[in-house]
């Protein structure tokens, strides 16, 4: 059966002007909304570039955006709602997650051949969500307009015309040039393309919604498509990020009561991966947590957190070239706190050993920072699962996704990991967002430091990601026209969709 002649799925597709325009914060708003209207709804990512991935149930990764868009949409999260995930490990090699197992690797100009297979693999996971949910709300990657790649594309507009998806555009007006960029994204498309393109959402505004009102008609006028919402900057809110660019957007508090705070900082690695694991830390009144690049930042900091990383050898090797080994060991040595989590734990060890080259050249070895007595081997069979256990008093759970494994020798067993005095390693993603781990680990971590005055929050972790969604649901339903876009899902874009003449057009 050809495209044309199947049945046209509820499916809508958020595409984005750039990367950050906030296609994943509407997509996930979208998923909320819908799902409140009694809708079995679906996210789907056919792929996603991220270092920051999720263990579902049945033991597959996915992008931990497609996860959080599951938990707003009420779904199990599942391996089809994001069949393609890319882990950087330099800037030209990926680590290929097919369905959520190891697939490989792709090397950045390797499009006709290897992109063929993972397309087919992303449609069909599409076309089996579309059948078993009533909306399917699709997330783009990127920009639409990126036309360099549109002939293997299978993310934008390639997965718009398989299933004959109606598109919103989405653009970041915190930028600048939201205007041009919505009338170029659309103008850079071919007519095919721009046809199922049928309306605009402005995303960030700051102000007075009236003072865009001419440029928003303006933009109607020349595209022939509706403006169909303004989302307007919310301050303080952030979702568990695809990748590193919306660090910056993670809260922070004033101190509480005038109380000391425990001072956190977490070495920003070159390839850090799963960075939402510092994210609760991020919500505790008595924490201030800081993202640091320079050794200096560690002298007067409680503790030091090393995370994940997708290429655990490099970011050691840069960790020495920048002096933040010396640093950490040395924050150590004076009884600070350190955490390390999965590839940051295994920097901790004593040694690290890739003899099959899982994460570059076969047979690379280092010594670690002998922090702790570990030493850790990569196997190319990938170790995905959800733990639960108990550490310091309190239960834990966690998920892993790690190629190494890890033996250990004289040292106290934490959380699938090693403990030596004040310095923690564990293999568990996640762990922090358990609330009472959590407050057992930051009491621990603030009187080894002798913050004797510290008091971890009551906040649960869980009920805050819960207000984040829901916020963001709230605005979705005040802001943008929701009849319009149940109208996109149940009669798909308008036929009488004007061409914009452009350099493609």
């Amino acid at each position: 059966m050809s495209t044309a002649d199947r049945p046209r799925p509820h499916a809508l597709l958020v595409a984005g002007t750039t990367s950050d325009a906030g296609k994943s914060v509407v997509t996930t708003g979208l998923c909320r909304a819908l799902r409140r209207r009694g809708l079995r709804v679906a996210p789907y990512k056919a792929q996603n570039m991220s270092n920051n991935s999720m263990v579902t149930a049945e033991g597959a990764e996915i992008g931990r955006a497609q996860w959080v868009q599951a938990v707003a949409a009420g779904a199990e999260p599942e391996a089809a709602m994001n069949p393609v995930l890319l882990k950087p490990g330099s800037d030209r090699r990926s680590h290929v997650v097919v369905m959520g197992r190891p697939h490989g690797y792709l090397e950045a100009g390797e499009f006709a051949g290897g992109r063929k297979a993972l397309a087919r693999a992303a449609f069909a996971a599409f076309d089996d969500l579309a059948t078993r949910y009533d909306v399917v709300v699709c997330e783009g990657a990127g920009s639409p307009a990126e036309i360099n790649l549109r002939q293997h594309d299978y993310v934008n507009m390639g997965l718009a015309q398989h299933g004959r998806i109606p598109t919103l555009l989405v653009g970041d007006i915190d930028r600048g040039g939201v205007f041009a960029a919505l009338y170029g994204t659309l103008a850079l498309l071919d007519a095919s393309d721009q046809a199922l393109v049928a309306g605009h959402v402005v995303n960030k505004f700051r102000g007075d919604v009236g003072l865009l009102e001419p440029g928003l008609r303006t933009v109607e006028r020349l595209t022939g498509r509706p403006v169909l919402g303004v989302l307007p900057w919310q301050s303080g809110l952030w979702l568990d990020s695809e990748d590193t660019l919306a660090l910056e957007s993670r809260p922070h508090h004033d101190p509480v009561g005038g109380r000391p705070r425990l001072r956190v900082a977490v070495v920003m690695l070159p390839r850090i991966s799963n960075v939402t694991d510092v994210d609760a830390l991020c919500l505790e009144p008595d924490v201030e947590v800081a993202f640091v690049r320079d050794p200096r930042a560690l002298a007067d900091t409680d503790v030091v957190v090393l995370p994940g990383t997708r290429a655990t050898l490099d970011d050691l090797r840069w960790l020495r070239e920048h002096g933040l080994d010396r640093a950490v060991c040395a924050h150590a040595a004076r009884g600070g706190v350190v955490l390390g989590i999965c590839g940051g734990f295994q920097m901790l060890g004593r040694s690290v050993h890739d003899p099959d080259g899982v994460e570059g050249a076969p047979g690379a070895s280092a010594d670690g920072l002998g922090l702790l007595d570990v030493c850790t081997r990569f196997d190319p069979a990938k170790v995905l699962r959800l733990p639960r256990g108990e550490a310091l008093g309190a239960e834990a759970t966690g998920y892993e996704i790690h190629h190494g494994r890890v033996t250990v020798g004289d040292a106290v067993p934490f959380l699938g990991g090693a403990r030596a005095g004040s310095v923690f390693g564990t293999m568990w993603h996640g762990s922090l967002e358990g609330d009472a781990l959590r407050r057992a680990w930051l009491a621990e971590a603030a009187a080894l430091v002798g913050r004797q005055d510290f008091t971890s929050g009551t906040a649960s972790f869980g009920a805050a990601r819960e207000r984040r969604i829901d916020d963001l649901a709230d605005a979705v339903e005040e802001h943008l026209d929701l009849e319009a876009v149940v109208g996109l899902l149940e009669h798909g874009a308008p036929r009488d969709l004007p061409v914009v003449r452009g350099g493609l057009a």
